[in-house]
This record gives C-alpha cells, structure tokens and sequence, in this order.
C-alpha cells in the first residue's frame, strides 16, 4: 500500500502528486493549490456521468439479453430487431448533414498518408524504437525478413548474394515510384546521371544523401562509398532511407498492464520523456551497454540552395484508457477510485500542455494540438461526455478550446450503428477513426450473447456485418469531411514475422480509402510505407460509394444451420484456449500487457487485451448454447496449459501453468470463460486488473 495524500478533499498517491506537481505544474508555471481544487471540481461532476453512462451500457444490455431470449428457439427477425433497439435508443436518430470543423491538425494526421504504429507505453525501449520511426532502413527490413522474395541469409556475416537481392529489389522500388527519364535505377552509374522523369519529385540533397519525394512522402537514397554496401554498388547507393510512421500511439490502454498508481506513473512518466524529449533507455547488447534516446530532426539543403527541416520522429498520440475501468492511485471523497479515463486525461493532458507552451526539446505538435486517442466508446452518449471531460480540462489547465484532439475508435456495436452520431459530438475536436476486428468482434458476440451460438471466429471475416462495418466506417468519415482534417484507419497486422504475407495483403487498406493503417513494429512500418508509395488514398478517397444502409451490419453471425464435426469444435476451442492462455500467463504474472505471443501453430502474433476479449467471449458463447460443455473446456484448459509451458520454456521469468492450476494465471484465464457472460460488454479489464493486483500483492 502505496502513501496517500490530500488535495482538496482528493485522495492521491504521493508519488504521483509530487511527479504532477515537481515535474508538470512547476515547469508550467500553475498555481498547484488552484489546480487541486479545479481537479476536485472536475471528478465531482465527471465521475457521477461516468457512472451513469456505465449503468446506460448494462441497462442496454439486459433489454437486448431480454429481447432474445424470449425469441429463443425462433428465426431471426431483422425488422422487428431494428424496431427494436431503435425503440429502446439503442439506435439513435441520424445527424442532419454536417462537416467536421477540427482545426490546429498537423499534416502527418491530416493531409499525409503512411503507416501508424501502436506500443506501450509501460516500455520506455519500445516506445522510443515507435517515436524514432519515422524513418527506416528500406535495405535492412527487406534483409532481415521474409518481405524479399530470396533465400534468407547465411548465417555468419553479410551475404552478398542476399544483399544483392535487396539491392535489386531497392532499385525496382525507385523504378515504380521515382521513374527515370530514360533508363532504369539498376543502371545507374552514379550519383550525377539522375535525372526524373518527374522532377518535381526531387526536393533537395542531404549531404550524402539525396532526397525524393512522391505521395506526400519522403525516401532519402543514401550514396556512400565508404560503406560495405555502398562500395560494392555501381552507383554508390549505401541504402534507401523511407519516411515510414507519420504516427505513433503511445498506449495507456490494451497493450499494457497497468492496474495501480505504480504502473500509472511509469506510464506518465514516459509520456513526460518523449513529450520533453529526454527520454532514454539503457540496454545490453553483445556485450556493450547501448543507450537510446529520440532521433534529432533531418535537414537538407533545397534545389534553391535553402535550409529545410523534416521531423526525425512520428507525431505522437498517447491513447487513454476507456470509461469502464477505475484505479485505486486516486480516491474521491466518498473513498471510490477514480474513473481511470478521467485520470488519464488530465494527467497526459497535463504532461502534453508542455509541447503546447514551448517546454519540449524538440517539440510534438507543430499546431499546439494535443492528441489523444479515446477507446471503447459506446455511442453518441459516451463521445458526447469525452467531449465535455476535454472543455473541462482544457478550462483546468487554461488551454484555447479544442487544443485537445480525439481519435475515436470504432470498436464497439454501438458506435458502429451510430458514427455519425459520434462523430458529430465530437466534431469540432475529432482527428482520427479507425476500425478493429478483435475488440469489434468481441463485442459483437457480447452484445448478441443470448440470440445463439455464433459462427467460428475464422468464419466471422467473412460475414455480412464486419464487411459492412469496414465499409461504412471509411464511407461515413468521408461523407462527414475527415479527408484532409483526419485519418480515417485500419488495424493492426499481428504477425509481425510474416512481412511478406503483410506486403500482399495489407495494401487493401489503402485500397479501401484508409489513409493509416497498424503495425506492428518499426520493421514493418518501413515495409507498409511502400504501399503509400503505390497508391495515392486521397485520389481513392474520391471515388469511393457513399455510406451503405444498417441491415447489413445489424446482421448477427450467428452459426443458423451449423453442423460441426466434433474435431471441428475441438478445434476452435482449442485454438481460443490455448490463445487465451498464452496471453494471460504474461499479462498476469509478468505485467506484459502485448507481446509477440507463439500461437497454437507456433506463429508468433502480437497480441493484446483485445485477442483476449474474442477468445473468451467466444468460448463463453459455445458454453452458454450447449455447443461444449464444462468438462470439455477443462480438458482443453489442461492441455494448451501443457502446449504453452513448452512454448515459453525458455523464459526464466516463466511460471508455469501446469501444476500451478490454483495460481493467479490459471484461475484468471477460468473466470475470462466461466464468467465471460456477466463481464460487462464482455471486457476482460476488471478480471485481469483483480487477479494481477493479487499477483503483485503476493
């Protein structure tokens, strides 16, 4: 137990106090006393809403649980279901038209397109290897992954033959984006016969570098031949340097384990360094000590000989946490822990207002804006009262209205069925909408839990809601004028080894008119920034259908006519239980809120609370409808126990789940199942932050 504080009336942790108060409020120059008492103000009209807003969601639910139940047993009636949960305002009526008025938006989230990287914050190595993103080695991430259609690397040194490979593939890439005006890149003998076909896209020299520019994006290619790449190359070409993360999300949220004021200032504090600029990390490394700290700015000299500066860093969101969840770091004065939501946006708030006043090294926004990515919002109701809880903190730390900007996830039901409505309460500050299959899903099994067992989740890509859902998500933040306000994104590619299957698949998102899109490490953001290379979104923006009606996406996917074959359902549970598990042992016993997690085929994913959610709603669902039993789910438990042991053997930190049935892990990933049905919209927070407080407390 942590020592507490008094600030007016509040109770707080005292390191996470005086860390507010020494290093945010002093160098900003607030008066503390005023501060406190504007904070108590805040959480005491706040937190009541919050509440409510959370009894909204499970009054909501419950008449939905109702409402199938008593048709058990029937088919499906998609009229009288709309009817329905437009009756119960579940539904919402539609917003006159209108346009986004967000102003202050700097051009990585506005009018550039590229990737985006997600990393938590809880990582101070992650994060910095996220925020000096911005620009990756083209040469590297084909040599070191499968993206490169060669044989991979001999073991012990350079392999010319494989470099060689990637020298060829490096200079298609200039062919395709930066064409010659007669000849080939391949053919190059050297720095002075370039000549573009269009010349515009040259925009100015590095020193050793010179720099191109195609889609809004810069490439440098780097001629060096003092380096052992350089000198074996005709050209001298050393590397093709590309502008790769316009953007990254420092995550309070799925990605970590951050359950007390411990880990909450750990995550602050962070945000403070990379807001600052002074954040560094020592590590280990072949023997040596390397330290890492943020990437200065890249400048170059102008074909009309004038000095230029690019960003050397992604523009950097922090994503808060959602409404639900609260945190014993802070106490109201009826004893209850503050909404974690709350915390959040004030204190990185807070932290951000020092980019915004001049306080950083480098400097975040150039447009004193500070952006903030909210999760898990349910509905207009809920993006309305983000909304508020901004002006409110935006009047606390004296900032110009709408300083703080929202990225609004689209990942529950009801924002799905009423974005425009959300985007509208949120429209004079909204930057950023986005979609994601696994908390989606999850929700969508959640949400219709009681109309019937649901399809696999393999199944469910193909299903008429998420095809939908993906559609109108693009086609309704168009027709409400994100193009050039905001991104409108895709998620996140989880198999960061399979670079090549990514490069094949994920320009779909570009295709699809998102002008962002997840990965998941900076490795891959060099190899995604390719496909913005290849397609101009903002010229697919033009062209796309406009927004498609409900019926589609009301849709429940449910398994109507399903026949499973005994291995079938042995099979999908397996492949739950055994992600499921391996999510938890970390999470639980080591605090790893997202990590490259070996899957029941041994692929490593990245994986999040999110792959949590559709797991165990999922099994949840199958037990609730007979499709398994008990017994069936123990049996699986017990043996992808056994399977994820063997994957993390090599883990000294590892504690095994076998023979540990009792312990914290185990027991977590038995309530995810058995009590999955009453989890509120089938989150896995309040299950996790119980059992990993248990752990830490021993």
């Amino acid at each position: 137990m942590t020592d507490m504080t008094n600030r007016a009336g509040v109770s707080i942790d005292l390191p996470l106090a005086t860390f507010l108060e020494s290093e945010v409020l002093a160098p900003l120059g607030r008066d503390v006393d005023a501060f406190w008492q504007g904070f108590a103000a805040l959480l005491a009209e706040f937190a009541p809403r919050n509440r409510a807003l959370l009894a909204k969601r499970d009054s909501l639910q419950a008449q939905i649980d109702a409402w199938h139940t008593e048709r058990a047993g029937k088919p499906h009636d998609a009229a009288a279901y709309k009817a329905f949960l437009t009756e119960i305002g579940y539904l919402v009526p539609e917003p006159a038209d209108f346009q986004i008025g967000t102003q202050n938006v700097d051009p990585e989230i506005a009018t550039m397109a590229g990737p985006q990287l997600v990393v938590p914050i809880l990582n101070a190595r992650f994060l910095l290897n996220a925020a000096n993103a911005r620009w990756g080695s083209l040469y590297d991430a084909f040599y070191g992954t499968d993206a490169l259609d060669a044989p991979p690397a001999k073991p012990g040194g350079y392999d010319e033959a494989r470099g060689a490979a990637v020298i060829a593939r490096g200079r298609q890439f200039l062919d395709e984006a930066f064409p010659l005006a007669s000849g080939s890149w391949a053919d190059l003998a050297g720095r002075d016969a370039i000549a573009l076909a269009d010349p515009a896209q040259h925009v100015g020299t590095t020193g050793k570098g010179l720099l191109l520019k195609n889609n809004g994006l810069h490439i440098e290619v780097v001629f060096d031949a003092s380096t052992p790449v350089g000198a074996t190359d005709k050209a001298g070409i050393a590397d093709i340097i590309v502008e790769a993360a316009l953007t990254t999300i420092a995550d309070c949220e799925d990605s970590v384990a951050a359950v007390d004021a411990e880990d909450k200032l750990l995550a602050y504090t962070n945000w403070l360094g990379i807001i600052r600029g002074d954040l560094s990390e020592s590590f280990e490394k072949g023997g040596r000590t390397l330290t890492r700290k943020l990437a200065g700015d890249k400048t170059y000299t102008a074909p009309d000989g004038t000095a230029h500066t690019l960003k050397g860093r992604s523009l950097m969101f922090v994503r808060n946490v959602g409404h639900l969840m609260t945190n014993p770091a802070i106490r109201l004065p009826d004893g209850s822990e503050i909404p974690e939501g709350i915390m959040d946006a004030v204190f990185t708030s807070a932290i951000s207002t020092l980019d915004v006043e001049g306080h950083g090294r480098f400097g975040n926004s150039a447009c004193g804006s500070i952006y903030i990515v909210k999760p898990k919002m349910h509905g207009p109701e809920e993006c309305a009262f983000t909304n508020d809880l901004f002006d409110a903190v935006e009047d606390l730390l004296a900032l110009p209205r709408h300083t703080i900007k929202v990225g609004v996830m689209d990942e529950e039901r009801r924002t799905s069925a009423n974005l425009a409505a959300c985007i509208h309460a949120v429209r004079d500050r909204i930057v950023f909408i986005n979609t994601g299959f696994l908390d989606r899903t999850g929700d969508e099994i959640h949400t219709s839990m009681r109309a019937g067992p649901m399809l696999r989740k393999g199944a469910m890509k193909g299903s008429d809601w998420l095809r939908s859902y993906e559609a109108r998500n693009v086609a309704i933040g168009l027709a409400h004028g994100l193009s050039g306000r905001a991104q409108i994104g895709k998620g996140m590619w989880a198999a960061p080894d399979l670079m090549g299957q990514m490069m094949v698949e994920k320009v779909g998102h570009l295709k699809a008119g998102a002008n962002t899109a997840w990965v998941p490490s900076p490795t891959a953001a060099t190899l995604h920034a390719l496909h913005y290379h290849q397609i101009d979104v903002f010229d697919v923006q033009k062209s796309l259908p406009e927004p498609m009606g409900l019926d589609a996406l009301l849709s429940i996917p449910l398994a109507e006519g399903m026949n499973w074959s005994a291995e079938e359902i042995a099979e999908e549970l397996d492949n739950n239980c055994q992600g499921l598990l391996g999510y938890v042992v970390r999470w639980v016993d080591q605090g790893v809120g997202c990590s490259k997690v070996p899957d029941i085929n041994d692929v490593g994913l990245m994986e999040d609370r999110a792959t949590l959610r559709i797991s165990s709603q999922h099994i949840a669902n199958w037990l609730l409808h007979g499709v398994i039993t008990e017994r069936q789910v123990m049996d699986s438990l017990a043996r992808m126990a056994a399977k994820v042991d063997a994957q993390n053997a090599g883990d000294p930190l590892y504690v095994p789940l076998t023979g540990n049935e009792e312990g914290a892990a185990f027991s977590a990933a038995k309530d995810l199942i058995f009590k999955g049905v009453e989890q509120p919209s089938g989150y896995t927070e309040p299950l996790l932050h119980a059992w990993r407080l248990k752990k830490k407390a021993g």
